[in-house]
């Protein structure tokens, strides 16, 4: 990688950033999914980018998986279907324009672009790193629907979800997601029925880091 001119201030100041972002997450509530907005794209950046830092992979590395992890749903400004592929076509644009360097930029371009569990690759450590930390956003912050009576199986777990934490071990090479999930409101299995593709994408991801990846919830390791 060269040295990046470009950085996560950089982009979150763009009024084009924002505003796709904005249509975004107003696209997804009104197809009834949980909160995919700003607070998400902050979370999941900095989550990839500690990551990063906490294996010791750099700085720089830091600063694009940042990047990557802010701008990885901006594709659902136009579709939910594919939008990983058009947050790389956005992506691509807006950097592009930016100015940063083609090897930086091919490194947003995988992070942005395999996100999903269902079609995704973790292509070098800053898609694995994007892969986990968005992966990991399970909160109740996230759940739009105000009548828990007429949640659904995403509502329900998210709202569920009282916290959540990813955790490096960087000697033992362990990559720990810690849940507190109140079990008035939603079970330990339902949670595994929900995201197990989720899981084993970040299994996989973590893999790519040289790292085991490990579950703990309500202080009991499940894997």
């Amino acid at each position: 990688m060269t040295t990046t001119t470009v950085t996560l201030d950089d982009v979150k100041a763009r009024q084009d950033v924002r505003a796709y972002l904005t249509k975004a997450d107003r696209n997804m509530e009104l197809i009834g999914y949980t909160e995919h907005g700003f607070r998400h794209a902050d979370l999941v950046a900095a989550r990839a980018r500690q990551l990063i830092l906490d294996l010791e992979l750099g700085e720089q590395a830091g600063e694009l998986a940042a990047i990557a992890g802010y701008l990885h749903d901006i594709g659902n400004v136009a579709s939910r279907a594919n939008h990983g592929e058009t947050s790389v076509m956005l992506a691509y644009d807006i950097l592009g324009k930016m100015g940063m360097p083609p090897d930086d930029l091919a490194e947003i371009m995988a992070g942005v672009g395999n996100h999903e569990e269902e079609y995704g690759e973790p292509f070098g450590d800053i898609a694995s790193a994007v892969t986990i930390a968005d992966k990991s956003d399970v909160s109740r912050t996230r759940v739009r629907n105000p009548s828990p009576d007429t949640f659904d199986a995403h509502d329900r777990i998210n709202y569920a979800a009282i916290s959540s934490a990813l955790e490096v071990d960087r000697e033992r090479k362990l990559i720990t997601l810690r849940l507190e999930i109140d079990p008035a409101l939603g079970t330990i299995m339902e949670y595994f029925e929900l995201f197990l593709t989720r899981m084993v994408a970040s299994r996989i991801a973590a893999r790519q880091l040289g790292c085991k990846f490990s579950i703990v919830i309500n202080g009991t390791k499940l894997l």
